[in-house]
C-alpha cells in the first residue's frame, strides 16, 4: 500500500470573481483532486496547472457543484509516439506526476468575494 497526502488549497476570489493559489511544493503522482464547493458562484472555471512545465492537469467550465476527478495525461513510448490501445485507439493514460512542483490553482468567474476549496491527493 502505498502513502497517500492530502494537500488542502481554500482559495477566495477578488471583487472580480478571479483568483490564483499554489499549493506547497509536491512531488508524487495525482491521484485525485476534490473540489468542495463553498459560495463560487454557479458557472466558475477552473485551470489547474503544474507551475514549473504548465501541463495541464485539470481545467473545466462552468461548474456548479463540488466534484471529484481523477487527471489523466497520455503515455508515450520512447520515440514519443502516442500509446494506444489496439482495438480503439484509445490513449494509454496514466496519473499526473510532479517532481518538487507547485499545483497552480486559477479561478475565473467565480464570484466577487467567494470561496471553493481544493483538496489534492498525492501519492
Amino acid at each position: 500500500m502505498s502513502f497517500i497526502q492530502r494537500i488542502k488549497v481554500t482559495v477566495t476570489t477578488n471583487g472580480s470573481g478571479a483568483a490564483t493559489e499554489y499549493t506547497p511544493n509536491v512531488s508524487g503522482r495525482i491521484c485525485q483532486i476534490h473540489y468542495v464547493k463553498t459560495d463560487f458562484s454557479d458557472g466558475v472555471d477552473f485551470t489547474i496547472t503544474a507551475e514549473a512545465t504548465g501541463e495541464t492537469i485539470w481545467t473545466q467550465e462552468n461548474v456548479n457543484a463540488s466534484a471529484i476527478v481523477s487527471p489523466r495525461r497520455p503515455t508515450h513510448d520512447t520515440a514519443g509516439v502516442a500509446s494506444v490501445y489496439a482495438a480503439g485507439g484509445e490513449p494509454v493514460e496514466d496519473k499526473i506526476t510532479l517532481g518538487n512542483d507547485r499545483i497552480k490553482i486559477v479561478i475565473a468567474a467565480g464570484g466577487a468575494s467567494k470561496v471553493g476549496t481544493f483538496h489534492f491527493l498525492i501519492e
